[in-house]
């Protein structure tokens, strides 16, 4: 089974930051904000986006699929009270040649 390992930690009162192998990200941990980091809720959507793009690599093999291009765009809602995303939208555009017959199995994949 796979396994994953990933550390987060705080810098200093504007900010955190991620590690996972050799990768950094910073975190937007500041009670007023930055604008050069990624705040808590767009990490949750990021991750998602980036799950149905590896979703795609792996379906496309499978799918015997022709798939130039893939673009995913997602909106979130966020209550704060309690804090949870209430809603999360999404898009995907791709770059094809291949029949919306086709396209259905890739979207119920993605789905899942």
């Amino acid at each position: 089974m796979p396994e994953y390992h990933v550390s987060a930690g705080r810098i200093d009162s504007h900010g955190s930051e991620a590690t996972a192998k050799n990768a950094r990200i910073v975190l937007d941990t500041d009670m007023a904000g930055r604008i050069d980091a990624f705040i808590l809720a767009v990490m949750l959507l990021v991750s998602l986006a980036a799950c149905i793009l590896n979703g795609a690599e792996l379906v496309m093999p499978m799918l015997t699929f022709d798939l130039p291009g893939i673009k995913v765009s997602l909106h979130g809602v966020r209550q704060d009270r309690p804090p949870k995303m209430l809603r999360i939208d999404y898009q995907i555009v791709v770059d094809t040649d291949e029949s919306d017959a086709r396209l259905d199995p890739l979207h119920r994949d993605l789905q899942r």
